[in-house]
């Protein structure tokens, strides 16, 4: 274990995220909300803190090994959640403890979208600017970012991309450098989320809110400047914008880079992951809309409105609502959590165990069953054309064990906490999948939380966003032994 560069990377990672303080610091001049100062403390805190992990070990230049970058990720992203923190607890006007401003900031940063605010159209913009701006950095990855940044400071990125982004995809590179990987991933997400902006703005926002949702549209975070989230706006054209770049947000940003690249969208339907995924939109969307013209909830065009956006938007784990959900009728709102479970592509912003996985599960699964029958046939799992290895399968359902077995831990764990049992069902489920909205005393904020249960849903919103190997890896002994 190299922790000198584990040491001088995170200095340089917090130092980089330091100068995230600046945007907010304009808008608010801009702005004149006089808000200006939590976020100038901030900087200079950061800023400084991350100086001084760093220039003791500044000359320790040497490549991080897979094990380190598990580690720069995983303190990363903790160490992230409590510094993005900083700015909410300083602000006088929010007047938030140190466990709520925590988990906005964890729930930010992971793009989960779950709040502990309400009151959102009176709170200075600089800070609802600020809500926004950490889900979209959240969304691809600070880290993914730094990779691009990194070897211009002598620092070598493929264990942190490795690292950042677990999955059974996750070796596959669509550039030669891995550098240069990274600055196309942040090319095609920047290029998608100015498009957003755009369709927000003619489609009737504000530019602050056409900004700000395009941050949270696009990352699959779900923050909204408004208490009532997308109904405050009541508009057609805003809703079909929201539905068309959640549902983008939800693809593999690798097969968006190499499809435009090329010009050619059937790059898109050849993906195997990609036609799921849509199909699963597609059935879950209809099943909304016909459960609520049958049930007389919504009628006509508002019912498609309403199931439409409200389906892709949970399980592409965004989170924005039109309508309160959990009041609808039959299974419905269970089944819109329940694809909270399946999420977008692998490579995308979406949270979820992502639809890869619940394919080459049920691939696997369909195999054993003509086992049962050919015991000794040959049958190749594959994707495409492709076989599949079988270290991958081996992984993909050890991944779904630990997931359900983390997912059973954590509920009880809330439940232990005096919460309900839909509330805790729900509250975990939308945590670990990083979504936002749920069901009980978590339909709309975690303001009815008690500490301890914020803290496991924080913990519970960093193994989701990890996707739980490279937190839990590190409580292995296995992981510190020579």
């Amino acid at each position: 274990m190299n922790l000198f560069a584990v040491q001088r990377i995170l200095g340089l990672l917090l130092v980089l995220f330091s100068f995230t303080m600046l945007p907010p610091i304009a808008v608010s001049l801009f702005y004149g909300d006089g808000n200006q100062g939590p976020f100038i403390d901030a900087f200079a805190f950061l800023l400084l803190a991350g100086g001084i992990i760093w220039w003791p070990v500044r000359k320790h230049a040497r490549d991080l090994r897979l094990r380190d970058g598990f580690l720069v990720v995983a303190l990363f992203w903790v160490v992230l959640g409590i510094a993005g923190a900083a700015p909410l607890m300083l602000s006088q006007q929010l007047g938030m403890t140190a466990t709520d401003a925590v988990f906005e900031a964890v729930s930010g940063f992971t793009t989960t979208g779950a709040t502990v605010l309400r009151g959102l159209d009176a709170i200075p913009r600089s800070l609802l600017y600020y809500r926004q701006q950490i889900q979209w950095f959240g969304g691809m990855g600070m880290v993914v970012l730094a990779v691009a940044l990194l070897p211009m400071l002598g620092v070598g990125g493929m264990q942190l991309l490795k690292a950042e982004t677990p999955g059974p995809v996750k070796d596959s590179k669509i550039t030669p450098r891995i550098a240069q990987t990274a600055k196309a991933l942040w090319i095609v997400y920047v290029a998608i989320t100015a498009a957003c902006a755009i369709g927000y703005w003619f489609a009737g926002m504000t530019p602050f809110d056409a900004v700000g949702h395009a941050f949270s549209t696009v990352s699959t975070g779900g923050f909204s400047t408004h208490d009532n989230s997308l109904a405050y706006f009541n508009n057609e054209g805003v809703e079909v914008v929201a539905i068309v770049f959640m549902y983008l947000g939800g693809i593999n940003f690798a097969l968006h880079f190499l499809a435009w690249r090329g010009l050619r969208l059937i790059d898109y339907f050849r993906d195997p992951e990609f036609r799921l995924y849509t199909s699963i939109l597609v059935v879950v969307s209809t099943l909304c809309v016909a459960t609520l013209m049958f049930s007389h909830v919504a009628e006509g065009f508002t019912a498609v409105r309403y199931g439409v956006l409200q389906a892709v938007s949970m399980m592409t784990s965004t989170g924005y609502t039109t309508a309160n959900f959990s009041q609808w009728p039959g299974a419905l709102p269970l089944i819109l959590i329940l694809t909270t479970f399946i999420g977008g592509c692998a490579g995308s912003t979406a949270g979820g165990m992502k639809v890869i996985r619940w394919l080459l599960m049920w691939r696997q699964a369909t195999r054993e069953i003509v086992r049962l029958v050919h015991p000794s046939a040959l049958l190749p799992v594959k994707l495409g054309d492709k076989p599949v290895q079988l270290r991958i399968i081996d992984a993909v359902w050890g991944f779904f064990a630990i997931y359900v077995v983390s997912f059973a831990v954590l509920m009880v764990a809330l439940m232990a906490t005096g919460v309900d049992q839909v509330t805790a069902f729900s509250a975990i489920a939308i945590c670990i999948n990083n979504v936002g909205p749920g069901l009980g005393r978590v339909t709309s904020n975690f303001i009815g939380i008690s500490d301890a249960g914020k803290w496991i849903a924080i913990l519970a919103m960093l193994l989701g966003r990890l996707e739980i190997y490279p937190l839990l890896v590190l409580v292995t002994p296995t992981f510190w032994r020579r």
